[in-house]
């Protein structure tokens, strides 16, 4: 996982947010987890901890793992899925194949109301 740490006996919550991430990554790994849940994986993190996150990310995928990746970040999205669910207000509001996906029209599927 690359993670940078000063000892092997530093507690996690002394670790930066990146290195903070590749622990909880790590821990689902040994479970050896058929579906990960991946929520804001690269929310506060740096450039370098983020492109390792997604580098590990499409290894999963490469492995056969399922990843369901919850993000905020548009670019994020775009780069990362093969598919898009749209939610508003806890409801399904537009399901896109990244093939099709632009910042548009995942915007107009965030914004549709009954």
């Amino acid at each position: 996982m690359k993670t940078k740490t000063p000892s092997v006996d530093q507690l996690v919550v002394n670790l930066s947010g990146g290195n903070q991430q590749k622990v909880v990554i790590a821990k689902w790994l040994i479970r050896n987890c058929d579906i990960l849940i991946f929520d804001e994986p690269t929310r506060g993190i740096d450039v370098g901890a983020k492109s390792e996150i997604y580098h590990l990310m499409n290894e999963l995928a490469k492995q056969g793992k399922s990843i369901i990746m919850i993000s905020s970040e548009m670019t994020e999205i775009l780069r990362m899925s093969d598919r898009i669910v749209v939610m508003c207000e806890g409801r399904k509001t537009g399901e896109l194949d990244i093939a099709g996906a632009t910042q548009e029209s995942i915007m107009h599927a965030a914004t549709l109301r009954d």
